[in-house]
């Protein structure tokens, strides 16, 4: 092998291994589509949401933080003071990226030839979601474990979403 074709092995290689290396963070923002990091919800009827929040590869303890703030936020911009979990659904899969690199040579009438071959899998995307429905009310919070005060939870988790 020439300096040159092993030079170019070697380039091929650390891409692969730097691309292998990406991974999807977790970062407090609208998710852009639906397979992607970030959160979204949707209305059920007047006072009751389903809030999901997709993260990255990291804690599925933020994961869950991060729905809980997103929560908490549409508590109180729909005027509301608190609210209740009334079903929480979670789901953790394995990241979704890969990289093969394939390498061959051949020999012919005294020529030599090696090829390198690579392919990548960069779909990347949430591997942990959490997702809540939400009950609001007004006034005290009732007395359950199942419910939060809105503007104790932003107080507590938003500095962390958004430093």
């Amino acid at each position: 092998m020439t300096p040159a074709l092993a030079f170019r092995w070697l380039l091929a290689a650390a891409g692969c291994l730097a691309l292998a290396a990406c991974e999807t963070a977790t970062t407090y923002q609208p998710a852009a589509s639906p397979t992607s990091v970030g959160y979204s919800e949707q209305r059920i009827e007047p006072g009751r949401y389903r809030v999901t929040f997709q993260g990255g590869e990291g804690s599925p303890q933020q994961v869950q933080d991060y729905a809980l703030l997103r929560a908490a936020q549409i508590t109180v911009r729909d005027g509301y003071d608190w609210f209740r979990i009334v079903g929480r659904y979670g789901d953790a899969r394995p990241p979704r990226s890969g990289t093969t690199l394939s390498i061959g040579g051949v020999d012919f009438g005294g020529h030599s030839a090696v090829g390198v071959g690579t392919s990548f899998d960069l779909s990347g995307g949430p591997v942990v979601s959490n997702t809540l429905e939400i009950l609001m009310g007004h006034g005290p919070k009732p007395d359950v474990s199942s419910a939060y005060d809105a503007h104790g939870v932003i107080a507590e988790i938003g500095p962390r979403a958004h430093p």
